[in-house]
């Protein structure tokens, strides 16, 4: 049982060189996205690693905007196009890091075939209700021009709400989650045969927290989604961003799970790092 890992980079090669090396098993390939924006040099020895392979159709992201599904789905579509009929397409950001041995990670997914592993709350969860002006009002985040929060403002001022497309049911929550080829497949024919929820979705907010997972949701693979991401996310800060995890959580993320966490910071806090290296590969 084959896993393809779809990590989403823009900084720190260092931190992303470990985090291949926990990633690495028989059975498993690390496909990278490096940011647009980001210099490729810094990164180019990792990118020539067995079993590694850099995503060609690099896209600049930025924080918030549609660019963040484009680079995941342009990762799902290389996947895809190496044929190599992996069991799972895990998507991850530079900052995560697995808390279970990568034994146990290719155990329980070998345990739970055929699953769509993401997190959501439905419209009526106080999360989405906190959130939905994402979708209600229009976003200018994926466009770059001077003076674009102004233009935004009026014309969120002057037209009415924006109606939902395609009589789509939204959910929304994590972007992190971990599908299978037949679920990326699906989503990326349904956004090729439905460009205007592309257009809706562009010109939403955080998007990359939605689209993939209402998309999802609406179809026949609903029954084989299971409600968890088997992410570790400490957001008990009700930041805009969760907290960067040290060694006060190391007791929690050993007891914790969930198969991954986030976020870390290797330049930080690299002691809880050690620490879950220490006891993960002296496990047995």
């Amino acid at each position: 049982m084959k896993i393809a890992h779809l990590i989403l980079v823009h900084k720190n090669p260092k931190q992303l060189a470990r985090l291949m090396d926990r990633l690495q098993h028989p059975d498993a390939d690390i496909y990278v996205h490096l940011d647009a924006k980001t210099r490729f040099e810094p990164f180019e020895k990792l990118l020539q690693r067995p079993n590694v392979y850099a995503i060609k159709k690099r896209i600049k992201v930025y924080w918030g905007s549609y660019s963040i599904v484009e680079a995941t789905l342009n990762g799902f579509r290389e996947i895809l196009d190496a044929k190599n009929n992996y069991a799972y397409i895990n998507l991850l950001s530079g900052d995560d890091y697995p808390i279970k041995t990568v034994q146990d990670i290719h155990n329980y997914f070998a345990a739970n075939t055929d699953k769509i592993f993401m997190e959501y709350l439905t419209e009526d969860s106080d999360w989405w209700k906190s959130v939905k002006s994402r979708v209600t009002q229009y976003h200018l985040t994926d466009y770059r021009f001077p003076g674009k929060y102004t233009i935004q403002s009026l014309i969120n001022n002057f037209f009415p709400a924006r109606q939902r497309p395609a009589d789509l049911e939204f959910v929304g929550r994590s972007q992190w989650l971990t599908i299978t080829e037949e679920a990326a497949k699906y989503v990326i024919n349904f956004l090729v045969e439905h460009p205007k929820v592309v257009d809706f979705f562009r010109l939403s907010w955080g998007s990359d927290e939605v689209v993939i997972q209402t998309v999802l949701y609406n179809s026949h693979l609903k029954f084989k989604i299971v409600n968890n991401n088997l992410r570790y996310i400490d957001w008990s800060a009700n930041d805009v961003s969760p907290k960067t995890l040290g060694m006060e959580d190391a007791g929690e993320l050993l007891q914790s799970p969930a198969l991954y966490a986030r976020k870390f910071d290797l330049d930080q806090k690299p002691e809880v790092l050690n620490y879950l290296d220490e006891k993960l590969l002296n496990k047995f």
